[in-house]
């Protein structure tokens, strides 16, 4: 009979579980990587507005001005996106974590009970073979027996036939 774990369906349910919150992680790592790209590129936009501020008639100095008080403001909120993207990231890591904790608890239960029937099935077995062998030892000594008593038998005839 082939080895059955009783809590099959909940390793499973546990093992889907951790499989949806690999996701959710996937999903918020992807959300971080998404901050800190516009970060960048609002990065890149206060660089090339200074470098354009540069070489710009001093007229507009007061127009570029804005503008990069807009894009400061803009980098502040989009940490703060970050800051929170990271932060979910974070938690939905910890809730993996712990899901796959609870896998790997019962993983090893499993394996401890497979171990555990495979030893059973070991010693069945080996009580089976004992069983045939004591059996077969029995009906040995017992045809051995028999050829001795045929023997003597034989020689008894032969030496009444004297």
């Amino acid at each position: 009979m082939p080895f059955v774990y009783r809590l099959q369906k909940v390793l499973e349910f546990r093992i889907h579980k951790k499989d949806e919150q690999l996701i959710a992680v996937q999903r918020a790592q992807q959300a971080v990587y998404e901050a800190e790209e516009n970060i960048r590129k609002n990065e890149e936009e206060i660089r090339t507005t200074k470098q354009n501020m540069r070489t710009a008639d001093p007229m507009m100095y007061e127009t570029y001005d804005r503008y990069l008080i807009h894009l400061w403001e803009k980098a502040e909120q989009l940490e703060a996106i970050r800051a929170e993207a990271q932060k979910k990231l974070d938690e939905e890591k910890a809730l993996l974590v712990k899901l796959e904790q609870g896998v790997k608890v019962l993983e090893k239960h499993k394996e401890k009970n497979r171990e555990a029937y495979i030893a059973e099935e070991k010693a069945a077995e080996l009580k089976k073979y004992s069983e045939l062998g004591i059996t077969r030892f029995f009906r040995q000594n017992q045809d051995k027996i028999e050829e001795e008593a045929a023997i003597l038998r034989q020689l008894k005839e032969i030496d009444g036939g004297k």
